[in-house]
């Protein structure tokens, strides 16, 4: 399944590269043949958003054992964001992330600069070319991270070298709501109020404000987490290339709703909110208007004792890698998504959208991260299948159609039939922009 199209084909892989795609390719005198009969293949999944909590926060999760559930997974590269401990404000620690990674990482790794109200000068001299960009938290968030000076929010815009990348929650209005929230019920205020809490208005007028600093100041902007209808509607169709513009949806967007609150509770709180099945409808319309650009993960592990917590205690986020494709294969089963439109939404486009070079297509002369999928053998989604360090999983007790049969990652076998290899090919993520 590649741009656009639905071929039967061989691959020939080389030194980690698509070497030739052909019709017959049998008698190459390969060192290893894959009989990938009976399976589809796709371009592996590049997730643009992750928290791998690298450095700081490793009880949760770590680089060596998220990207192992990523691979388990097929996704074969991930984006990870800023807010760690230290938060990645300069580029000293940027590259502490990098060697961090280096030798550890099964799949392939990039990462974001942060934003605070203090390091714009940091964010001036960064070189676009080595981070997916620059991450903005315009709400609440962890940390130094919360950027709420307006004259540093305009700067940021104004002089970020590359891609700025936007959490939109408008920090006041959930304060607001959190008070009426604590008003009527106290501590003990019910999961399923969460997204009046993080609420559309929060979501739309933070939003607002990132559209229109982008226009006011020509910023490549990337909207992360688009959760709500009046968000999807306020962004403009049109193929990701040469888009100022672009925005994510998430799976677990695309999966979850409201409805689910009353059974998942904390397991299904994140931030920005999962809110009512009309949003998650319009999600879904928008990513094939081609308003919403690219799908992503926002994997955000917490341990199983932390979400345990009353609503105001448990952490937010949900850990997602490890499932996040046989989720977004579901549409394809009820016939919401072709096969050659979910490549174009976890691969394709992410590529384009980060200008990454050499990946997320399968053509010759392309790095070899690809993804071999049995449309046909069901996945039993439970806890104890987990490989992320936090052992759960929101999905748990679901009942996937697909199953992940085998993920390459520059051009090396990392995972295959629910087996990890003992090899680690991840490399830097190299972004072509000038």
């Amino acid at each position: 399944m590649n741009e656009g199209t639905i071929t039967t084909r061989d691959i020939l892989i080389s030194n980690g590269r698509i070497e030739t795609i052909g019709s017959s390719l049998q008698n190459t005198n390969a060192d290893e043949v894959i009989d990938a009969s009976g399976l589809t293949i796709l371009p592996g999944m590049i997730d643009d958003q992750v928290h791998f909590r690298e450095p700081g926060m490793t009880h949760k999760a770590d680089i060596e054992t998220e990207s192992k559930a990523a691979a388990a997974g097929g996704i074969t590269s991930f984006m990870d964001m800023p807010n760690t401990l230290p938060n990645t404000l300069t580029t000293e620690r940027l590259e502490e992330k990098y060697r961090l990674a280096a030798n550890r990482s099964m799949i392939n790794y990039g990462f974001y600069f942060g934003a605070s109200n203090d390091n714009l000068e940091d964010i001036k001299r960064l070189d676009p070319r080595s981070a997916c960009g620059v991450k903005v938290f315009m709400g609440a968030s962890t940390g130094n991270m919360l950027v709420d000076d307006p004259r540093t929010l305009e700067n940021i815009f104004k002089h970020a070298p590359g891609l700025v990348a936007t959490h939109c929650e408008d920090t006041p209005t959930i304060l607001a709501n959190e008070k009426k929230m604590r008003q009527q019920y106290g501590e003990e205020v019910p999961f399923e109020r969460h997204p009046q809490i993080r609420s559309t208005e929060a979501c739309v007028k933070s939003s607002r404000l990132a559209i229109d600093l982008a226009n006011r100041f020509g910023t490549r902007l990337h909207i992360l987490h688009i959760s709500t209808t009046e968000e999807v509607t306020a962004l403009m169709p049109g193929p990701v290339i040469g888009k100022q513009i672009t925005a994510e949806a998430c799976a677990h967007f695309l999966h979850f709703s409201s409805d689910d609150y009353a059974q998942k509770g904390a397991l299904i709180k994140c931030n920005p909110a999962i809110k009512m099945p009309a949003d998650r409808e319009a999600i879904i319309n928008g990513l094939l208007e081609d308003r919403l650009d690219l799908i992503g993960t926002d994997h955000a592990p917490h341990t199983w004792e932390e979400k345990q917590q009353t609503y105001f205690k448990a952490p937010s986020g949900l850990p997602l890698v490890q499932y996040a494709l046989l989720s977004i294969l579901e549409h394809y089963h009820s016939g919401r998504f072709s096969l050659p439109f979910i490549a174009k939404k976890t691969s394709h486009a992410v590529a384009d959208c980060f200008q990454i070079n050499d990946r997320g297509y399968l053509r010759e002369g392309y790095w070899a991260d690809l993804v071999l999928v049995d449309l046909n053998q069901p996945t039993f989604a439970e806890h104890k299948a987990v490989l992320s360090k936090c052992a759960w999983t929101p999905f748990d007790g679901y009942h996937f159609r697909s199953s992940i049969h085998s993920t390459i990652v520059s051009g090396q076998k990392v995972y295959s039939k629910g087996c990890l290899k003992q090899v680690l090919p991840g490399q830097r993520l190299v972004f072509n922009i000038s």
